[in-house]
Order: C-alpha cells, then structure tokens, then sequence
C-alpha cells in the first residue's frame, strides 16, 4: 500500500526546504500546500507570533469515515538543528545522507513524511478510520518552545503519537523524565588577592563548595543531575565576587524531582550563608514527565501493530524530552515512535528507505488496530 517511490521522493523534497529553528515559514508553507491538496483544512495558532519567528504550529483535521473509533493525534516537529541550510540529500544503495557539511534532517522530516504518507493510503484504500488530528510544531529543537505555545483548544484527540525517536518501527518510548533548570547567582566580596585576600569573600569558592556537597550525576534508574556552566571572576589579583551556575535536574518520578532540585538548591543557600555570601536562585520547570503504562491505549495499539507487522514491540525509557511530554501534560496519552533515524545533529544523519516505507506503513496499521478495536477505549 505504501508508495516506496513516493515517500522517498517526497522526504528528499522536504529536507531541501531549509527550516532551522524559528524559521520555519517556507517549509510550513510547502506543508500547508500538500495537506490542502490532500483535501485537508490547515489552521496556524498564534505560536509565531509568541515566539517572534513569523511561524506557528500547523494543525490538520481528517475527518473520520467511520462511527465508534476514537480521534488520535499524530505529531512531528518541522524545525531542525544546524547546520541545516542548503541540505542536499544523497540517495546510495538505500541509504539517505546529507552531502556531508549539513545534517539530513531526518528528525523530523522523517516523521512528517511517515504521516503524509499514512494520510495518502488511507484516503486512496478507504481504510476506515476516526478523526486524525495532525500537528506540526515549531521550535522544538529550542526546547520544545512551539509545542508549548500550541492552541490546545483545537484538538479532540483521546490519545496520539509523537514520531520523534530513535529506533526504528516499534520501539515505544513510553517513560521520559520531567526536567528543571537551575540558575545561581554567587555574591561575595571582591579584594585584592595579594594585599588583601583576607577581606574578600571568594564565590568561585563558594560555588565549588556548593556543587560538591550536590547530588550529581545519577541520581537512581529515574533521576539525574548535572551542573554544566560555571563561569566568574575577573582577574587573578581579584578575590571573585560573583560566579554564575547552570544545572539541571530530571526524574521521570515527579516527587524524586522536587527532592532532588530541593537538595541543590538548599545546598547553595546553605553553603552561601556559611561563607558570607549571598545567592540568588532561579529555577525554570520546563517540560513534565511521560509515563504510561502498557495498557494506555496509546502504548497497547502500537504494541499490536507492530506485532502484526512481524516486529518486536520495545518499550523503553529514555533521559530526554519530547513534545509527547508537553501532550501528555495536557492530558493527552501519548507515546513517542522510533522512526529508524540515525546519528542525529550530526553531519552523519542517515535514515533508510526501508525505515521510511516501514515508518508509513507502521502507522497505517496502528490506525488499522484502532479502528478495529476502538471500542475498548
């Protein structure tokens, strides 16, 4: 059912259309155009003008042909990482790279490619279906800022599925960590590090004091930590008055998250107090945990498609975020599929035809298993 020459051709297409983050307008045009051509209503929110890139998230609605099957969402990002301008994609011996000073852009062209594909052998066989509701995000690789910024108010969906992974055709994410961002500000004193260290208060020391007495690093099987920048001081004859920390913390439990972002912040004010110092803390939560269980609807049809498909269903957890997490922080279940991309943001990206066709025929039949079974909702 599935057009290998189609999909293949069509994907080549799409990653020729620069569309780094948050600038994404030329490819979200180009996508608006096929999606109307395939008969289907296109809205943009108002993410573009909340982020000032000029771009929003574009949602599509197909209409169900059939009765008692429950709506879904299928979800892929536009934008990708650099270098990804002027990307020209090779085709060799059924593999697809870039010519080698960009990425492919595979992730997510991949995914994207997947949904049009499913869309077209679903109108051209009239495989009954409910309504499928198509998002496609701006900025996620800044973050996740567009899917954020999506009008979830368009959406009737029960459940869906992000195509965002690595891994190919049934591997399932269905565990991602919540994530925080810790930013510190060290005060101390500045003197003269020769004449008179005595009266100075150092931050760098301060900081080191502090970031030692953290948990870092992992935590347990959910929970890790990290400190990545520091930077202060301005000269080696002056005591440092101030440094500047950046971490992170991410547990897929959420009560292990607010323990663990306790504990190092605690710490800095703590060890800051003790020296003299003063600190100032900001703390960013920025994406909730996904954890669904193997009965979430989401997770059990995908499961059943890719066995049905000859292909062994893996569930896994994985440490990074997706939009899956800001969907399922919304209240709607949704798993993240391995669509079979390689060495992402690398000038080494490659994907397989294979895993294209395979990625498109994979959704056909998660729709296929659904429709069957959508009662069990």
């Amino acid at each position: 059912m599935v057009n290998q020459i189609r999909i293949t051709d069509e994907f080549c297409e799409m990653v020729k259309i620069d569309s780094t983050s948050y600038d994404e307008r030329n490819f979200a045009d180009w996508l608006k155009n096929r999606l109307t051509g395939m008969g289907l209503t296109v809205y943009e929110d108002k993410a573009g003008e909340m982020l000032n890139s000029g771009c929003g998230n574009l949602i599509a609605r197909v209409p169900g042909n059939a009765e008692g099957i429950p709506a879904i969402m299928l979800c892929a990002h536009m934008d990708t990482v650099e270098p990804g301008r002027g990307i020209e994609p090779v085709v060799k011996d059924g593999v697809i790279t870039s010519a080698g000073d960009t990425v492919l852009g595979a992730d997510d062209k991949a995914g994207i490619a997947a949904i049009l594909e499913c869309i077209r052998v679903l109108q051209e066989k009239n495989i009954p279906h409910g309504d499928i509701e198509l998002v496609f995000t701006v900025a996620e690789e800044c973050g996740l800022q567009g899917v954020k910024r999506l009008d979830f108010d368009k959406l009737t969906a029960r459940f869906g599925y992000v195509l965002d992974c690595d891994g190919s055709a049934g591997t399932i994410i269905t565990k991602a960590p919540a994530q925080y961002r810790i930013k510190a500000v060290i005060y101390g004193k500045a003197a003269h590090a020769g004449i008179s260290p005595e009266e100075g208060v150092n931050a760098i020391v301060v900081a080191s004091r502090a970031i030692s007495k953290m948990k870092l690093g992992r935590i347990d099987h959910q929970t890790t930590a990290n400190i990545g920048i520091i930077n202060g001081g301005k000269a080696t004859n002056i005591i440092p008055d101030m440094v500047n920390i950046e971490g992170e913390a991410r547990s897929i439990d959420p009560d292990t998250l607010e323990k663990q972002v306790a504990q190092m912040c605690g710490v800095l004010e703590e060890t800051a107090r003790e020296a003299g110092a003063r600190v100032e803390i900001e703390k960013e939560f920025l994406y909730p945990h996904l954890n669904l269980a193997e009965t979430d609807p989401a997770v059990k049809f995908a499961v059943q498609a890719a066995k049905k498909l000859g292909r062994e269903p893996k569930l896994i957890s994985t440490g990074g975020g997706s939009d899956a997490n800001i969907f399922n922080g919304k209240g709607i279940p949704t798993a993240n599929l391995g669509i079979g991309m390689n060495k992402v943001h690398s000038t080494e990206e490659y994907i397989t035809i294979e895993d294209l066709v395979l990625n498109a025929r994979y959704l056909v039949e998660i729709v296929q298993v659904i429709s069957a079974n959508g009662s069990e909702v």
